[in-house]
C-alpha cells in the first residue's frame, strides 16, 4: 500500500510542477470542462489568448465583507470585484448577463472553486446587473 501512495504522491507532484498559472484550480471538477485558453500566453503558444467563457454567475454573501481575498486584499462588498477560477489577479472582466444585456466591470481578486459557476461577484456589481433578488444568472465574461 506505502508503495501505491508513494507512486501517487510523485505523479501528483509532477503534475503540479508541469501545470500553468494555477490552471489547475477548476479542473479539481471532473464536471467541468473549460473551452477557453489562459489569459496569459505560454511559451508553447504564444498567439493563443483568452476570449472569453460563458456560465452562471453568483455574489458573495455579506460574511465575506472584510475578510482576505486570496489575492491579500480585503474583500468589500462595495467595490467592483470577483472571483474567477485561473484568471490573473487584477484581470479586468467585461460581465454581460445574457437576459438583460447589462454589464459590469469588474477586477479579479479572489478565486473560485466551484464546478457550477464560471465566477463570483461583489454585491456592488451583482447590484449594477440587477441580479440580487435572484442570486444567480447565466453571464459570459470578456476580457475588458
Amino acid at each position: 500500500m506505502r508503495k501505491y501512495y508513494a507512486i501517487a504522491v510523485i505523479a501528483a507532484s509532477s503534475l503540479l510542477a508541469t501545470s500553468h498559472h494555477g490552471a489547475l484550480a477548476r479542473t479539481a471538477s471532473k464536471h467541468h470542462h473549460r473551452s477557453a485558453a489562459p489569459a496569459t500566453p505560454s511559451a508553447d503558444a504564444p498567439d493563443t489568448a483568452w476570449v472569453g467563457e460563458t456560465g452562471t454567475a453568483s455574489y458573495y454573501s455579506n460574511a465575506y465583507h472584510g475578510r482576505r481575498a486570496a489575492d491579500g486584499s480585503r474583500f468589500d462588498q462595495r467595490l467592483l470585484t470577483a472571483a474567477h477560477a485561473w484568471l490573473p489577479f487584477g484581470t479586468k472582466l467585461k460581465v454581460t448577463v445574457a437576459g438583460t444585456g447589462q454589464s459590469v466591470i469588474v477586477t479579479v481578486t479572489d478565486r473560485i472553486y466551484s464546478a457550477r459557476r464560471i465566477v463570483d461577484l461583489s454585491a456592488a456589481a451583482a447590484r449594477e446587473l440587477g441580479i440580487m433578488r435572484s442570486g444567480l444568472a447565466r453571464v459570459s465574461l470578456t476580457p475588458a
